[in-house]
């Protein structure tokens, strides 16, 4: 092997290191969401994602409440937690979209809870902790978000298990598992600085 070639291999694992290591922390925690594994949890934590700008949610926004919706159905959760921007990029508000979609499908209003500061995954985690005091939550997001997202509500304190829809076979569903590896060192350097000011507490 070239010395180019040793060197594009330790630049790899390098690069997927974190995201790596997120697997392995999620190993066994993370379950297709009609799976019979998952334990009761305080909460379905639902991540926002795109929504159109008639107010639809965008195919995996809409994944993401059903697999949310799937585990309530079963008792497994007593309530949703709809989270992401009130007001994003495009001055849309995705906890809006998630609402309307998880009344249409059969949840009632007093079980469902929109965090529309949930602006990225770390803060939802924190919001469930501080505001709405949870200690266990079962994440909905598509797989390939899963691993990163648990790994930032377990570094607050949340118990968490991870629920996806079925896998599709789109072009952005291979963006997604290509775009977590530099998510993925950005939650770990967040996670790291998170740690350094709680030990330089007094």
């Amino acid at each position: 092997m070239s010395a180019l070639a040793r060197a594009a291999v330790v630049l790899g694992a390098v690069a997927a290191g974190p995201q790596l290591a997120a697997r392995a922390m999620a190993a066994g925690r993370i379950h297709p969401q009609g799976s019979s594994r998952f334990a009761p949890a305080g909460a379905a934590m639902v991540l926002g994602a795109r929504v159109w700008q008639d107010g639809r949610p965008s195919l995996f926004l809409r994944q993401r409440v059903e697999a949310g919706v799937a585990l309530y159905e079963r008792g497994l959760v007593p309530r949703l937690i709809l989270t992401g921007a009130g007001d994003n990029r495009e001055g849309l508000d995705e906890t809006e979209a998630m609402f309307r979609t998880a009344v249409d499908l059969g949840v009632p209003e007093h079980a469902l809870d929109r965090d529309p500061h949930g602006h990225d995954t770390r803060a939802s985690a924190l919001n469930a902790r501080d505001e709405r005091g949870l200690s266990s939550v079962i994440v909905c997001s598509q797989e390939f978000h899963l691993p990163r997202a648990m790994w930032l509500c377990r570094s607050v304190g949340l118990e968490a298990q991870g629920a996806f829809p079925p896998i599709l076979a789109k072009e952005h569903t291979v963006l997604g598992y290509v775009r977590e590896f530099p998510a993925t060192w950005k939650a770990a350097i967040e996670i790291a600085r998170d740690r350094i000011e709680d030990e330089a507490r007094p």
